[in-house]
């Protein structure tokens, strides 16, 4: 017999379809959830959870979850990339380093906007060697390297500026330039040289530092003492990754209903795997529950600037394809909901005909793009019980959700909700 989805409000009790299941155990707190959203994701708990008439533990319902800019605000890769470079936190030489920095980047001149302060073009061939000849400074003298010195004391060299400016430039500038095939591995290579346990200790206390950052734009220009061959560039982004109640309390309301809950991101594994299940950051989700960005690793475990070889990126339609071949070969069939914020979720979000909902964390997507298209769906439907596309507010002046479907830029004082 088919399944049939009923609506919890979130005023009200409400039953599902034989009347027997408790609500109370199916209720979310209203914490800053949009109240249709809410109830809507009640209901689908209600009626494909442990409670329902036909729920089969041997066949149990999953869930998947992006993991930057829907699980947490912000970006746990990006800001786990700031610590490392203002810490220094390496294991590559300055000659592996290189290698991982030029990995399948073309040489082809990045985009204007990243066009030098004395408004000449950059490419990889001109800021690489910038950035190797600081870093070398760096892994002679840091002590944490090869050197003697203490951080604080490197700190002081122009060396450091720029090396930690040219490497950031370097994301921002191949990421806007090229494909996401090209952009989304790079800044994984960086952490060549280094394993697994050390690269969940970066992310542990990347975590534990950003949640004492204020929530702002940073900005970063290297130093007109050393402007290499790129010359002087300037980069910036948002700081203060904050991790996210609703979502910490929607991970268990699956799990304790009995689903499946499942993250497929499109940052390194090992970077998810510790943010996502380390009890002190809330999720609980076992790390073996990941879906990510997978590189090769020798024999010793240490991580190679080269992504691992048979499978596919977790972006984009790679998304899809990682759920097909790990999650729908192991159950059966596809998810009953998945949550997401931008491009590289919408293949999955659209894929499976199982999906009952689909949570859309508001970034205002371009209209152009099916994420944007989805997202006008869930404004058009909204109040709407058969509606697939669920749309979530946020403001990102403060890293939390709203209660309605707005979304608030850094810096803006009134939201929207489609671009």
């Amino acid at each position: 017999m088919q399944r049939r989805l009923v609506l919890l409000t979130p005023l009200a009790a409400a039953l599902v379809a034989t009347g027997c299941a408790s609500v109370p155990s199916q209720r979310l707190n209203t914490g800053h959830w949009d109240a249709f959203n809410r109830a809507q994701i009640e209901g689908l708990i209600a009626s494909l959870g442990k409670s329902s008439p036909g729920y089969n533990a041997a066949r149990p319902p999953y869930v998947v979850f992006d993991w930057d800019n829907t699980s947490v605000f912000l970006d746990i890769e990006e800001a786990s990339l700031i610590y490392q470079l203002e810490n220094l936190v390496f294991g590559a030489t300055p000659a592996q380093l290189e290698v991982a920095l030029r990995k399948n980047i073309p040489k082809k001149d990045f985009l204007p906007a990243y066009n030098n302060a004395a408004g000449q073009p950059v490419n990889i061939d001109r800021v690489v060697p910038d950035i190797v000849a600081s870093y070398t400074w760096l892994y002679q003298n840091y002590s944490g390297l090869k050197g003697s010195q203490p951080l604080a004391a490197v700190k002081l060299s122009p060396h450091y500026i720029a090396f930690t400016t040219k490497v950031r430039f370097l994301y921002e500038a191949i990421g806007d330039t090229f494909d996401h095939d090209t952009a989304y591995p790079w800044v994984t290579y960086l952490f060549a040289g280094m394993t697994e346990a050390q690269v969940r200790k970066l992310t542990a206390a990347t975590v534990a530092w950003q949640l004492k950052e204020p929530v702002a734009k940073v900005k970063w220009t290297s130093p007109a003492a050393l402007p290499g061959q790129a010359g002087v560039v300037s980069v910036s982004w948002k700081n203060g990754l904050r991790l996210q109640p609703e979502m910490q309390e929607l991970y268990a309301a699956f799990r304790n209903a009995g689903f499946d809950v499942w993250v497929c991101s499109a940052s390194f594994v090992d970077v998810i795997k510790e943010i996502s299940s380390n009890p002190a950051f809330g999720y609980n989700n076992p790390p073996e529950r990941v879906l990510a960005m997978e590189l090769e690793r020798d024999a010793d475990g240490v991580i190679q600037p080269e992504y691992r070889h048979g499978y596919d990126q977790t972006q984009g339609p790679g998304k899809t394809k990682n759920i097909q071949r790990f999650l729908v070969s192991k159950y059966g069939y596809g998810p009953s909901f998945i949550a997401g914020d931008s491009e590289g979720d919408q293949n999955m979000m659209a894929d499976f005909a199982d999906t009952k909902k689909v949570l859309i964390v508001n970034r205002l997507r371009d209209p152009k793009t099916d994420i944007g298209k989805f997202s006008a769906m869930a404004v058009q439907n909204y109040g709407k019980p058969d509606t697939r596309y669920l749309l979530q507010g946020r403001d990102d002046n403060t890293g939390q959700w709203v209660a309605s479907q707005l979304h608030t830029p850094l810096g803006a004082t009134q939201g929207k909700a489609l671009k």
